[in-house]
């Protein structure tokens, strides 16, 4: 079932409780839990990990290891020119 097919389901089905506030509610919460969830799993790195590179990018910085583009340089070329 395509993305846009699982919309039309899902709206569908929603019109057909819009009236009852009660189940309205609970599938609001389900919801929210889902998009939750949802946030949880995309997330990258922890804060904990993300406070450190953050402060070793600090410490690099202060001991004048740092990297600068060059003129007409594009993201993908700075990046494999600084190895990372």
């Amino acid at each position: 079932m395509t993305s846009t097919q699982l919309n039309a389901e899902v709206l569908r089905n929603m019109s057909i409780i819009a009236e009852d506030e009660a189940l309205l509610k609970r599938v609001a919460k389900y919801l929210r839990k889902v998009v939750t969830e949802k946030q949880a799993k995309t997330t990258l790195m922890t804060e904990e990990e993300l406070r450190t590179k953050i402060e070793q990018a600090e410490r690099d910085y202060q001991q004048g290891k740092t990297y600068a583009m060059l003129p007409g340089e594009s993201f993908k070329d700075f990046r494999d020119r600084i190895g990372r």
